[in-house]
């Protein structure tokens, strides 16, 4: 075991890790099904933009929606076939609205797209832009669970890292995808960690794996003895929920504290998981997009609990009927764990680059839903925090929607582990709350940077406006000015050549006006 002197977040719960159910097999690859469903946002940013139309033939591999801005992430067909639609589907996400989806027919043939970028054996011989754009051509984004787009994380001056931390804890109860993708293919990690020490320069690289993962521990060693990579090291750390989150790994492996409201770059650290280094090792050196991943199917409500090798945009049904298919007694599906899962209405909703595990739930291993009575202030939920927040303090201000005051304290810097939640003795649904008060606050932000916008082209639209109607006025002002000038030098020269003009003019006026006094004499005397 590492010698290395360990940190300790404040808080944090010991938990039954329930990984034995899903780990006694091999990880097993899914064949492609018949259909998949691709949403448009599977990733922190802006949506991808089709380019693709209903009718299209595509390879698999094949680019179907690009990146839009400098925050998004590229999404790849999963196999061969017809794209049927592009529509509006449910998709697994807390709002529990739909989103524009790619529906993608396969055609049974799972044929490689042409044109795919080539397997690149020596990654040296490449640039830092042209590795980062690899990374974003192949729509890789955080696989641990928050599906950041990986290529922004790494657009930074080379050797401003001082530390690289690869994230192996998978501290959450029953998920064990990054446990088995370890143990099986360990040299691929460290060749992806190779190439992110590559891009980045660190000074030292930290793997940081649970205890309770043994087999994964002793095959990241062999593989890092093997590849004989310079200042890169497996840390050993105790199981402690949630020792997986990034700044809590951070505080274990460094000692090292993200101050609030910041990012981990800030003090000289970018956090990978070790599922988005595998994608990173399979884009670079084997030139293959992110189109599948591994996804722990398990939970007392499925027969058979295992890891499979999973096509994104297959439908969570084909995966459950993959692990035996559902117990009579399942009563709740959720993607993800037990403490931060996402509540599903559906099995057929598709897997996505964050699914990174499918629970289903028996009462025997349900959390229990209890009616949530007044908070008793025991302060238990701040004994818990990890973030070292004052739960009870943001859930008063949330409930009540004095989100000055939530935000003053640190509202963002929850990281919705459940612990409070977890320990409160009244039962109140704390996350719920936050994530509520995140969603109005974000919300709000988006309508004032709107209103700012509109303020701002209403406040250049008059400027323009003014500027305009003073530019008129000063060159109708220049002529006039003008004109009286050349007349002045005119009279001053005694030249009157406009006078015989105005004697003409005179003259027609008089003519005029006798016309018309003649004719209204003629008139009176007829009458």
């Amino acid at each position: 075991m590492s010698m290395k002197r360990l940190g300790r977040f404040h808080g944090g719960l010991h938990l039954d890790d329930h990984k034995a159910e899903s780990t006694g097999e091999p990880i097993r690859t899914l064949p492609p099904g018949n259909r998949f469903v691709l949403p448009l946002h599977q990733h922190i940013g802006h949506d991808a933009e089709p380019v693709v139309q209903p009718g299209d033939r595509v390879g698999k591999g094949q680019l179907i929606a690009a990146p839009h801005g400098e925050l998004s992430a590229a999404i790849h067909a999963p196999t061969s076939g017809v794209v049927t639609a592009i529509e509006d589907r449910p998709v697994p996400h807390p709002s529990g609205l739909p989103a524009r989806c790619i529906v993608i027919d396969a055609d049974g043939e799972d044929r490689w797209a042409e044109g795919l970028p080539a397997p690149v054996a020596d990654y040296r011989r490449l640039d830092k832009p042209a590795l980062v754009a690899r990374i974003r051509d192949a729509g890789i984004v955080g696989l641990g669970g928050a599906a950041f787009p990986t290529d922004a994380k790494l657009r930074i001056d080379k050797n401003s890292i001082e530390t690289l931390v690869v994230n192996g804890a998978e501290c959450e109860p029953w998920i064990s995808c990054d446990d088995m993708l370890m143990r099986e293919q360990a040299d691929e990690i460290v060749s992806g960690i190779a190439v992110l020490q590559h891009l980045l320069g660190p000074r030292e690289t930290l793997i940081g794996i649970e205890d309770n993962k043994p087999a994964a521990i002793d095959a990241m060693r062999r593989a890092l003895a093997a590849a004989r990579l310079d200042d890169t090291e497996v840390v050993v750390i105790p199981t402690l929920y949630p020792s997986g989150g990034e700044k809590q790994l951070i505080k274990i492996l460094t000692d090292k504290e993200v101050p609030s409201g910041g990012l981990p770059l800030h003090i000289g650290i970018i956090c990978q998981s070790v599922g988005t280094v595998h994608a990173v090792h399979k884009a670079v050196i084997e030139g293959e997009p992110l189109i599948e991943r591994v996804v722990t199917i398990t939970g007392d409500g499925v027969r058979q609990p295992r890891n499979f090798r999973v096509r994104l945009g297959t439908l969570i049904s084909e995966a459950v009927e993959a692990a035996g298919g559902y117990a009579p007694d399942v009563v709740e599906l959720l993607m993800g764990g037990p403490m931060m899962g996402v509540a599903l209405p559906s099995d057929e909703l598709p897997l996505i680059k964050a699914s990174n595990c499918v629970l289903a739930s028996t009462p025997a291993n349900l959390r229990r839903h209890h009616d949530a009575h007044p908070c008793i202030r025991c302060g238990e939920c701040m004994k818990v925090c990890p973030a070292q927040l004052l739960p009870q303090q943001l859930f008063w201000y949330s409930r009540a929607k004095d989100y000055d005051k939530a935000e003053a304290h640190h509202l963002f810097d929850c990281i919705e582990c459940g612990c409070c939640d977890y320990v409160c003795p009244s039962h109140i649904p704390l996350v719920q709350f936050y994530r509520h008060a995140k969603g109005e606050i974000r919300q709000l932000r988006r309508e004032k940077e709107k209103a700012d916008r509109a303020r701002i082209r209403h406040q250049l639209r008059e400027e323009r406006l003014a500027r305009e109607k003073a530019e008129r006025e000063a060159r109708l002002a220049a002529k006039k000015a003008a004109l009286e000038k050349k007349k002045a030098a005119r009279a001053a020269a005694g030249d009157n050549e406009d006078d015989p003009k105005k004697a003409a003019i005179a003259a027609a006026l008089e003519r005029a006006r006798a016309r018309k006094a003649e004719l209204a004499k003629q008139k009176n005397e007829a009458s």
